[in-house]
């Protein structure tokens, strides 16, 4: 495998405030200057993160949800997804790699449709209990469809059965890339990965149809470990 690395992106966040509805908080972020696309906003607005961050869902910052893990802040989703939009069209297959509340399983999920496919895997049983009752809420058509699968995966060995995909998002912060969630990703195919310990970057990654790899460090962030198992 081999790794073109280009520049770095700084990008600063300048909106901390909360918002009284999920439509409001979405508004807010672009009124802020956070840059995604209508589709995305679309996408965010119709998956309520009310039904996923136990408190303060509304706010601009990440919000614990137990077992020593959170749900990141909204407009981190939003920068995620919006790197990714371009292989979360319609039909497309994608990974999300510690998913955590299956807050943002859901929202691509909803960005690929019925003839696409999102699995969400996480290590901790108790978070993929909790992701599968949240999505219940209001986005069980989901689950029901088929177009969404949660299940428990050790996100260093990604989920083989499913892929290769189109694009690939993980939640958590790893030391290194993944050598199996290179593979399975499509040729032509984008990841998105935090990476580091002490000093973290948010990562892309595109798999080039020569099968190397070309990665781009995008921001400094502060996430999580990706757990080993």
């Amino acid at each position: 495998l081999t790794f073109i690395k280009i520049g770095f992106v700084a990008m600063a966040m300048v909106w901390r405030g909360e918002a009284s509805s999920n439509e409001e908080l979405i508004q807010g972020l672009r009124k802020a200057g956070v840059k995604f696309s209508d589709a995305v906003q679309q996408a965010m607005i119709s998956v309520d993160r009310g039904n996923y961050a136990p408190a303060h869902p509304y706010m601009d910052s990440p919000q614990p949800i137990g077992h020593q893990q959170t749900i990141s802040a909204p407009h981190m989703h939003a920068h995620a997804l919006e790197q990714l939009s371009a292989h979360l069209k319609p039909g497309c297959r994608a990974l999300d790699v510690g998913s955590g509340s299956g807050y943002l399983a859901a929202v691509m999920a909803r960005m690929v449709g019925q003839q696409g496919r999102v699995v969400g895997i996480d290590y901790i049983q108790q978070l993929v209990a909790l992701s599968m009752t949240n999505v219940r809420k209001a986005d069980g058509d989901l689950l029901e469809s088929g177009v969404l699968k949660l299940l428990q995966g050790d996100g260093w060995q990604g989920h083989e059965a499913d892929s290769p995909y189109d694009c690939i998002h993980v939640g958590a912060a790893a030391e290194s890339v993944p050598e199996a969630l290179l593979e399975q990703l499509k040729p032509g195919g984008r990841m998105v990965i935090p990476v580091g310990t002490t000093q973290q970057f948010f990562c892309q990654i595109d798999r080039l149809p020569d099968g190397t790899f070309k990665q781009q460090r995008l921001m400094g962030v502060m996430y999580v470990p990706l757990v080993h198992p």
